[in-house]
């Protein structure tokens, strides 16, 4: 598969983003385009089978790279709400129990993708870990 290198870099830059329109002004010359022009070809160039195929290698790569499957989230989370049950801390058991049902799709969150002005919301910064969690308990030799 061989795709252009503005291709290569909406590919990036969409798994970068989650957002195809913010994806396409970062890869292509789009200063000059009205936003339901950039909308229009975000959507054609995620609708190409080629980059289509890129992206899901990219997600395949960036899952593998970190190890994490909903599998394993979701038995984090289990542990995570049996800890929080024998703790007797009912506020961090209810957490566990929504991440769960996020994770199973049972809740969605809203999110507006537009402004009040029908103009594309800027993307927002990528988030930086700049802390280290607490084990609570976990056996930490199991992760190394």
């Amino acid at each position: 598969m061989s795709l252009t290198p503005k291709q290569e870099a909406f590919a990036l830059a969409y798994i970068e983003t989650g957002n195809a329109s913010e994806a396409y002004r970062r890869a292509y010359d789009a200063a000059r385009m009205k936003d339901a022009t950039v909308n229009r070809k975000a959507k054609e160039l995620l609708d190409n089978g080629k980059i289509t195929a890129r992206v899901d290698e990219l997600k395949a790569e960036h899952a593998e790279r970190h190890a994490v499957t909903v599998d394993a989230i979701a038995a984090m989370l289990r542990e995570d709400r049996e800890f929080a049950r024998k703790c007797a801390t009912p506020a961090a058991a209810v957490s566990a129990t929504m991440g769960l049902a996020k994770l199973y799709g049972h809740l969605r969150e809203k999110v507006e993708h537009t402004g009040k002005d029908g103009k594309d919301l800027p993307a927002p910064p990528p988030a930086i870990a700049i802390f280290a969690l607490p084990d609570n308990g976990r056996d930490t030799d199991a992760l190394t």
